[in-house]
């Protein structure tokens, strides 16, 4: 994980697809500095922190650059790229910082996983490996043509690298042989990168992994309609775009226009259309899947396990650096990799794949939140789920940790451990204090969208049958990078961990859509049976045979959350509903 960031100044910047609805902020003293970022960046990268300032100057309508390593005193209109880039690194035989800059003055941050499309060996960082295969990239847009301008006859674009990565990445790349700026996610949204559009009143461009508290004026009114409050940022939406930087022709000034382009590999296109071949079912598919045996179900099911494990191996693999960095801690037990874990259906899954890919030498720790002790309803199935993960792997030290807080505490890895088998008053033998030193989280979201987890998919669905269902899933899948996965991304790298998400690995995806619907969730069924149906028999397959019938209970819920947030504004979780239930505000004319 890392964090990522840019500020334009001196360029005049146009706007040509993202079309962004811009709303001029509230004051004309909003100035985010270098400073500013650098806080807000070193939490989510610990290992090193460092920026490059690229300056444009132009003679003759031919631009030229020149790199200075920190910030120096100039004008405020001198059109320069400074670049910020914070790393915690888990690849490379020796420590990295960014920027990566090449002998081509050619400047990249990134912050991401390579798990393919890229060979990225194990004892290589992904940063200094994107950076070597685009450097090697033409000078073109994209590489549909014939393209005669790389020099090592390598004819593929920068579109056409970012395309094929597999895995969650947002990245910011000066290429200057074009003097064209790249920037983007991946195609889910999996890492967080924040833009804002130049606007009149703040004419810089400026993209970033997460927001500085300083960009909010001090004479800003809280008490403001929500609606009136200023958008200073927002989250770019998934995608590649570029801005070529040129010598404007009205006034010799340097200008450049953002595009948004299409991604190159028609496999990751056709991923994001999240159609499915099989979405309604004959009445006989529906009384051959719940029939007693369900034979079905079986191969889909070892499907979707294969893919699952392979996922999880790929974003568990231990290399060189963090070996490296844990040689010299003696006898402290290493946990290299934890779990958000509810004890639900989806964390137990990726709990009991962890221990099958993860080296038995190793610990894992289970981060467990609850607002109200040992009573949260996740505290309870938390701790019946660490007592089937260790009958089914009783060989593996597993720490369960009991948090304060949803995600961002959770992630922090600091609270209660509890050991030994639990008695009948719901209290474990053994309690201390822990803080967990694994730098990777596996994270299930992706898997309620994918499997019909939620209570409004059996709303859709018994509104419009399996065509509303799957459209309401597909539509969970388009916006999951808007509404969860920044959030997320944010949330945990605050603390110097990375978040992985086994179930939306593109593998994962792409098994799933090849199951007919009815065999992925059958919501004729009833919960905890139909819902997410291909993970109950996925998690059978794995000998949790108590947590294959267990309910769906979100995080806000399940934690307990929800209600001491009632509490705080409401008094109450009666008042809190009565304030919310069938209220309406009609400004009339």
């Amino acid at each position: 994980m890392c964090g990522i960031a840019l500020i334009i100044s001196g360029i005049r910047i146009a706007l040509a697809s993202p079309d962004p609805k811009v709303e001029p902020v509230s004051s004309s003293n909003i100035v985010i500095s270098i400073n500013d970022l650098k806080l807000a960046l070193q939490r989510r990268g610990p290992d090193s922190l460092g920026s490059k300032k690229l300056i444009i100057s132009a003679k003759d309508q031919e631009l030229f650059s020149v790199i200075k390593e920190e910030d120096h005193n100039s004008a405020n209109e001198e059109p320069c790229l400074h670049f910020v880039g914070a790393t915690l690194q888990l690849r490379g035989l020796y420590p990295v910082t960014q920027p990566f800059l090449d002998s081509s003055k050619n400047i990249l941050i990134y912050n991401g996983e390579i798990f393919g499309g890229i060979h990225v060996g194990s004892d290589s960082n992904d940063g200094e490996m994107l950076m070597r295969t685009l450097g090697s990239c033409c000078s073109c847009s994209s590489c549909e043509h014939i393209c005669f301008s790389s020099r090592n006859d390598k004819n593929y674009s920068v579109l056409d690298v970012l395309s094929a990565i597999k895995g969650p990445w947002a990245v910011i790349y000066w290429q200057d042989s074009s003097k064209t700026l790249w920037f983007g996610r991946d195609a889910l949204g999996r890492r967080s990168l924040l833009v804002h559009w130049p606007t009149v009143k703040v004419p810089r461009f400026l993209l970033s992994s997460v927001s500085p508290f300083s960009y909010v004026d001090g004479s800003y009114d809280l008490e403001v309609e929500e609606s009136t409050k200023p958008n200073f940022w927002e989250e770019l939406p998934c995608g590649v775009y570029s801005l070529s930087v040129a010598t404007s022709t009205v006034n010799g000034c340097l200008a450049g226009e953002v595009k948004k382009h299409e991604w190159a590999s028609s496999t990751l296109t056709e991923l994001i259309k999240w159609e499915r071949v099989s979405v309604e079912p004959k009445p006989q598919d529906l009384n051959f899947s719940c029939g007693p045996d369900q034979t079905s179900i079986l191969v889909p099911a070892q499907n979707v396990l294969g893919a699952l494990r392979k996922s999880v191996m790929l974003r568990t693999s231990l290399h060189a650096i963090f070996q490296a960095g844990t040689s010299d801690s003696g006898k402290e037990e290493q946990v290299p990799v934890a779990v958000l874990f509810s004890g639900g259906l989806d964390s137990m899954i990726l709990a009991a794949l962890l221990d099958e890919c993860l080296d038995p030498s190793f610990g894992i720790d289970l981060l467990n939140v609850s607002f109200d002790g040992e009573f949260a309803p996740d505290r309870i199935s938390g701790q019946a789920g660490v007592e089937e993960l260790r009958r089914i792997a009783p060989m593996r030290r597993c720490k369960d940790l009991n948090i304060g807080i949803a995600l961002w505490l959770a992630a922090s890895g600091y609270g209660w451990v509890s050991q030994g088998t639990s008695n009948s008053n719901g209290k474990s033998h053994q309690r201390y204090r822990h803080k967990s030193k694994a730098r990777i989280v596996l994270v299930g979201s992706g898997a309620d969208e994918q499997c019909a987890g939620y209570g409004r998919h059996r709303t859709k669905y018994r509104c419009g049958s399996w065509l509303g269902l799957h459209e309401e899933m597909k539509l969970d899948m388009q916006r999951i990078w808007k509404r969860n996965m920044g959030r997320d991304d944010r949330c945990i790298a605050d603390n110097g961990k990375e978040a992985r998400f086994p179930f939306l690995d593109e593998d994962v995806i792409r098994t799933l859509l090849d199951i007919p619907l009815w065999e992925v969730a059958n919501l004729n069924q009833p919960s905890g049976t139909g819902d997410k149906k291909i993970l109950r028999e996925v998690a059978r397959m794995l000998g949790l045979h108590e947590a294959a019938v267990l309910p769906k209970r979100a995080i806000q819920f399940g934690s307990r959350i929800a209600r001491e947030s009632n509490r705080k504004n409401f008094g109450s979780n009666r008042a809190a509903n009565q304030a919310s239930a069938g209220s309406v505000v009609v400004n009339m004319p």
